[in-house]
């Protein structure tokens, strides 16, 4: 028996012993051949409007479809996809039509007041994509490579890497991306997009001039990497709930990651989650002062995932280090030309100087500027909120009374990122590594933790600890990580019996 229609205040029974009430909107929306999703640790209800679904359906029946084919691709097309695709960004007559549908999803969203940051193709940009598949170009194939052999008398057991299947994605309006995803092709996969609507026509056309080309030429299978070709957050919802995908990765806004993680978990498949971010930086007693300025002052060229967004300093250098960490703020805020902002947990504003406290500063916000006030005053348990800062940079500040102090609240409060200290004292820096839940930990600046720039292979993902430590990898997820593992046996003596 199918669904066909909702009334206003049905109730929709989950987690076993809960009911959701339909709302009078989403009964008024929902037509015969739309899905319901009802997330059974939430309660949510997510309405999947039939088109949404069948385009997602549509995508990854393509990419299944080109999985089974990519079986009989060589890795030296694999490695030929990846210079056709970087040649091709590479090519000013291909990258014009996608340098101007970027240019208009700029305009669009700029009108909208939403974050264009990270949604501008810049030149930047454009190399670090060539340099990324480049990079995939000259990494080794990953299909068949042997992890471990057992020798026994008249027989073999070996385990060898396998391609894993067909991986979903879904990102934020940042085109960058989407050339870093098409790594899972290295090692035998292949890709379903979904892109944030900020960015889908610049998508579009990277898949039209640039990704489709490149794959027909080296003689890979069209649907190896499909675009959901949608702006509707249902064909999102509706990708990630086919259990036909082996993998979803979401990077975006930590409420909407969570609830496409929750979507996939419920159809079965594994997830690698990237929604909240923001680093911890930390100074000990034995901090050098200069090293800890330099770590500030590099952690905030750009706001990340991975730009500084909580300073703890040691109550018993405070005297010296908060004047240090307050010129390395001003100076990353005269860097970007457009002030700064610092949020102070409560109890420790006697720090801070008497021309920080009650002065205004001109924020530069996504709709333009605001008249704020410099300093403000925050909960100790809102140490957690990360800062989504455009121009302007903005920081937590925590006096605290040792390293260990730190760690607890790291512990308590962040999403479980990235941890960086800065400690002269060999054992003081070791135990701080040991006490804080991170997936990264450092003893510099923060901005350190990326694929590419820290491992040479453009990264997927980067996942953090704050759903539990990873399962038998690590936070960075890459290509060339997307594999399962076969084991194999090689019977040498034909008499071989138990």
């Amino acid at each position: 028996m199918r669904l066909e229609r909702l009334t206003a205040g049905m109730p929709i029974v989950w987690g076993g012993d809960r009911v959701s009430l339909v709302c009078g909107e989403l009964a008024a929306r929902f037509a015969a051949g739309d899905r319901l999703l009802v997330m059974q640790d939430t309660g949510d209800l997510l309405h999947l409007p039939r088109e949404a679904h069948e385009i997602a359906t549509s995508a990854v029946t393509l990419a299944r479809n080109a999985f089974a084919a990519m079986a009989r691709v060589s890795d030296g097309q694999i490695t030929d996809f990846f210079e056709r695709f970087a040649a091709r960004l590479e090519d000013e007559a291909t990258w014009a039509p996608i340098l101007a549908a970027n240019e208009s999803d700029v305009t669009r969203a700029a009108t909208r007041g939403r974050s264009t940051t990270r949604l501008a193709a810049s030149e930047r940009m454009r190399r670090d994509m060539i340099d990324g598949l480049r990079a995939w170009r000259d990494t080794p194939g990953g299909r068949e490579r042997s992890i471990e052999r057992v020798e026994h008398a008249g027989w073999t057991v070996e385990q060898v890497t396998a391609p894993l299947g067909v991986v979903g994605f879904v990102f934020e309006g940042r085109p960058n991306v989407f050339a870093d995803a098409a790594g899972v092709l290295r090692g035998g996969n292949t890709v379903v997009f979904r892109i944030g609507a900020d960015a889908l026509e610049t998508a579009r056309a990277l898949s039209k001039y640039a990704l489709v080309p490149a794959l027909l030429a080296a003689g890979l299978p069209e649907g190896a990497a499909v675009l959901v070709e949608s702006a509707e957050h249902a064909a999102g919802w509706a990708l990630f709930a086919d259990s036909r995908l082996s993998l979803a990765v979401a990077r975006g806004s930590g409420p909407a990651v969570a609830q496409l993680g929750g979507v996939a978990r419920q159809a079965g498949t594994p997830v690698s989650l990237h929604g909240t971010g923001g680093a911890w930086l930390a100074a000990d007693f034995s901090a050098d002062a200069g090293r800890f300025g330099a770590a500030v002052f590099n952690s905030l060229d750009r706001k990340v995932c991975n730009t500084v967004n909580v300073c703890c300093i040691h109550r018993g250098r405070a005297a010296d280090l908060v004047p240090i960490f307050l010129n390395a703020l001003e100076r990353a805020g005269e860097r970007r030309g457009h002030g700064v902002k610092l949020y102070v947990v409560a109890g420790d504003e006697a720090c801070l100087p008497d021309s920080w406290r009650g002065a205004r500063a001109q924020v530069r916000r996504a709709d333009g500027d605001h008249d704020e006030a410099l300093v403000e005053v925050l909960a100790e348990s809102d140490l957690g909120r990360e800062w989504e800062w455009e121009e302007t940079p903005e920081v937590s500040l925590k006096i605290v009374d040792n390293l260990d102090h730190a760690a607890a609240l790291f512990n308590a409060f962040s999403p479980r990122f990235i941890a960086c200290v800065i400690a002269d004292d060999p054992a003081a820096r070791e135990r701080f590594f040991a006490g804080v839940d991170a997936a990264f930990v450092g003893d510099g600046f923060t901005r350190w933790v990326d694929g590419q720039y820290a491992l040479n292979r453009p990264e997927l993902g980067l996942s953090n600890w704050q759903a539990g430590r990873l399962f038998a990898r690590a936070g960075v997820l890459s290509g060339d990580g997307v594999y399962t593992v076969r084991t194999r046996m090689t019977q040498i003596d034909p008499d071989l019996s138990r």
